[in-house]
């Protein structure tokens, strides 16, 4: 609970930047095709603070509800106007000018995701190398032959530099193929070619991590569990360990690595544990209790102990990756397009019931990820804000009637009328558009608390 607040402000920066750049689309779009704007909202019901700019007077607000925002413009339907102000009113506008306004909320959402990205790439970031550790045995990697330590250089042609890349492409490939094949090289130098099998991902409806599901996870170097060193004042060295000496056991459970030595560690904080230790050739218990400390958002247990230095510990799994300016714009672009027409195919694919309706979230799991984003760095917060605005203006773009989608629809339907539809039908429409609306916010809110209590 300590996080809370900081996880709420995280959630609130998120939240208030896209706001306020959906609508500014809006509004912007509005001021140059002439339309009169009278309010820009951030948030919905109760007014807490108001204030009036511009030419216009338009009224800025922001209210109580911050799940959304609005841009109220002049409109005939909604009040009566002026006659000298009804060349500015939205309804008087062609269908070409309207449909832009409308559509300018979304497309502003896309955009800021290109400036994010953008910025983050022309940056750089540290970034985990895709190098795979051995995979669990039945699994499709380990049915590929996929060997500890090989690093994946490309996927079906494709140039894998990072982790992440590879995850994505990953991700990508089995929403539309049943197979990929990975070029990889191991650390002698030899190439090879995996063929991987992606079905394991759609099997649980994309719920968890689809790449642990496929046998793929981070390499982890086989070291020995022998200590390199003792910080001084810590729970080891008040025990008595010192550096050169190698466990054997904690609590009676054979340790064959110093992963599962530190796995232990963790778990263990203000708990005795029993260290059985080779020194010199001969065998010592030690009882040492691991101090709670927080790392990274969480509380772990330590005892103060380093690796010892090997050929294993010096591997670097690490690259800094950073673009030039035109690099970093192009790869911009291409990233929010394909995250963006994979936000369509997975949303497809809940609609057809291939992906389990479980992974709809609210904003109780996109404050949790917010708050964590942000404790993992500034790149990790950025690129999730990116992602965040991406799902929004494509979400924007469903022809639901109350979201930007239903009013292009409706517009779509004037064109082809050539005619606005009926008062009634337009009131029907925002009707069943709220019903879904809400039930697909409550159907997410349900996700939320299922995933908070549930674990």
């Amino acid at each position: 609970m300590s996080d809370l607040p900081f996880y709420l402000a995280a959630f609130a920066l998120v939240l208030g930047v896209l706001i306020v750049f959906h609508e500014l689309g809006h509004y912007l779009a509005a001021r140059w095709c002439g339309v009169k704007v009278l309010r820009f909202s951030v948030g919905f019901g109760k007014v807490l603070w108001q204030r009036r700019f511009g030419r216009d007077g338009t009224e800025w607000v922001v209210s109580a509800f911050p799940l959304g925002g609005y841009v109220r413009m002049l409109d005939e339907r909604e009040a009566a106007v002026a006659p000298e102000e009804r060349h500015r009113a939205f309804n008087r506008q062609t269908v070409g000018k309207r449909s832009f306004i409308v559509a300018a909320g979304p497309l502003a959402n896309f955009l800021l995701a290109i400036l994010l990205y953008w910025g983050i790439f022309m940056l750089g970031s540290q970034e985990l190398l895709p190098v795979l550790g051995q995979p669990p045995a039945d699994t499709p990697a380990a049915m590929a032959r996929i060997e500890n330590g090989e690093e994946v250089r490309r996927i079906d042609g494709q140039p894998v530099a990072t982790w992440n890349d590879l995850r994505w492409q990953i991700l990508q490939k089995a929403a539309g193929s049943e197979r990929v094949e990975l070029e990889v090289i191991n650390e002698r130098g030899e190439i090879a070619v995996r063929h991987l099998y992606l079905a394991a991902v759609g099997e649980e409806g994309w719920e968890g991590d689809p790449l642990s599901r496929l046998g793929l996870r981070l390499y982890r170097p086989d070291i020995p569990a022998v200590i390199g060193s003792v910080s001084r004042g810590g729970a080891a060295a008040q025990a008595g360990l010192l550096a050169g000496d190698r466990v054997l056991q904690i609590n009676e459970q054979p340790i064959g690595n110093w992963h599962e030595l530190v796995m232990i560690v963790r778990e263990a904080a203000g708990q005795r544990l029993v260290l059985q230790v080779e020194r010199q050739g001969r065998v010592f218990a030690f009882e040492v209790t691991p101090e709670l400390v927080a790392d990274g958002g969480q509380r772990i247990g330590r005892i103060g102990v380093g690796v010892a230095e090997s050929s294993e510990t010096r591997r670097e799994l690490r690259t800094f990756v950073s673009y030039g300016f035109a690099e970093a714009a192009v790869k911009a672009v291409v990233e929010t397009g394909e995250q963006s027409l994979f936000s369509l195919r997975m949303l497809g694919k809940m609609l057809i019931g291939e992906v389990s309706w479980k992974n709809l979230s609210g904003p109780v799991t996109i404050a949790d990820y917010a708050g964590q984003s942000a404790k993992l760095g500034l790149d990790y917060y950025v690129k999730f804000m990116a992602l965040v605005s991406i799902s929004l203006g494509v979400l924007n773009l469903l022809p639901i009637p109350v979201l930007d989608g239903g009013h292009l629809m409706y517009h779509m339907i004037e064109v082809v009328r050539r005619k606005p539809l009926s008062e009634r039908a337009m009131v029907i429409g925002q009707q069943l558009g709220l019903a879904i609306l809400f039930s697909l916010m409550a159907f997410a809110f349900f996700n939320d608390l299922t995933r908070l209590f549930g674990g």
